[in-house]
């Protein structure tokens, strides 16, 4: 697996080439001797994306292929209309505000000949984690390579006395693991606690979830979705629990994030029946049912399988436009990723529809 570091080694190696990320937003096109400008791209993307978004995500391997390809990134003023800026072909964004959604909305009714990754409506989707595994709930995939759940989970709005009567009355098995109701973008809204005893569980701050742990050998699955590829990666995860840590541990911990590319165990010496990644017929069924029923085309699904199993499988988390920086060769996907989408929008042209 190829890290960030051996991208950026790359870059540094590649010498004027390289040097053009200093202009990550690409520049007007250039005047030949003749004064007539180079040839326009294609295909126009104009992205809305946090600072920490754009560092990760437009990186010079990326920004590069793209050009070479007719793909120019265009960066968006929010703080301009949106409708004075472009034209775009393709408008990339993450931005949570309600004021943002509002604008997107309007300009891509006005502009329905835009493609907008993804509609803000099927985003808010996954900004609550009440109704982001909703749809996982009731898919029908246990004949499929494998059988594919969502853990039990409580949702606990307000009171934090009442939680240890409500995870009773759910018939909740300790230990949980307590989750912010609200994926907001920031690190708080990724923020990780376990709750190993009932007496504690009122030191929770709500809105939350509370999952059941799953003893998962301490891998977890990040199944990258981007249009039609599915490609999945494997993380190191929590240690699993036994019976020795639940007489002796009290309280609540704070659990590390693991979603960092330094977390990778692609590399690591596994037992096969812990490391051996979920079955590509089964990833591939997961990517399309998910896709359409969420009318997305950027997202990540996190999977673990259950200790013990050799098919059972529980999504725990899904992601709107995660960090596909830390995806190996995401650089190539995501460019013909948009390279089918100017395909798309080209047979549509010519068919007059």
């Amino acid at each position: 697996m190829r890290l960030h570091a051996d991208v950026l080694d790359e870059m540094e190696g590649e010498g004027e080439e390289g040097s053009v990320m200093a202009s990550a937003v690409l520049s007007p096109p250039l005047m030949g001797a003749a004064g007539a400008a180079a040839a326009p791209p294609r295909l126009v993307v104009g992205y809305a994306l946090t600072k920490k978004k754009v560092k990760s995500f437009l990186q010079p391997k990326l920004v590069l292929l793209a050009r070479k390809n007719g793909i120019s990134f265009v960066s968006i003023d929010v703080s301009l209309p949106l409708s004075e800026q472009g034209p775009f072909d393709v408008i990339l964004h993450k931005i949570t505000s309600k004021e943002w959604q509002q604008v997107l909305e309007d300009y891509h009714e006005e502009h329905p000949e835009v493609t907008v990754l993804d509609p803000p409506s099927a985003i808010e989707h996954l900004n609550n984690r009440q109704s982001m595994l909703e749809e996982v709930a009731d898919l029908n995939l246990s004949n499929f390579y494998g059988e594919v759940c969502t853990p039990r989970q409580l949702v606990i709005t307000k009171d934090p006395s009442s939680i240890p009567t409500a995870v009773a009355m759910a018939g909740l098995t300790l230990p949980l693991v307590a989750k912010p109701l609200v994926v907001d973008g920031t690190s708080k809204g990724h923020e990780l606690y376990l709750a190993y005893d009932e007496a504690s569980l009122s030191m929770l701050h709500p809105p939350l979830v509370l999952q059941e742990f799953i003893n998962h050998g301490g891998i977890l699955f990040k199944v990258y979705i981007i249009g039609e590829t599915v490609q999945v990666v494997r993380r190191f995860s929590l240690p699993d629990v036994n019976a020795y840590d639940l007489l002796n541990s009290v309280g609540i911990y704070r659990l590390p994030r693991v979603s960092c590319a330094a977390a990778t165990a692609d590399d690591a010496e596994l037992d096969p029946l812990i490391g051996e990644l979920p079955p590509k017929p089964l990833l591939e069924k997961l990517g399309r049912e998910l896709r359409s029923r969420l009318g997305l085309r950027l997202f990540n699904i996190d999977i673990i399988r259950e200790f013990g199993s050799k098919d059972r499988y529980y999504i725990i988390d899904i992601n709107y436009f995660p960090g596909f920086g830390k995806m190996p060769g995401y650089e190539r996907v995501f460019t013909d990723f948009l390279l089918s989408l100017a395909q798309s929008k080209y047979k549509k042209y010519l068919s007059g529809t």
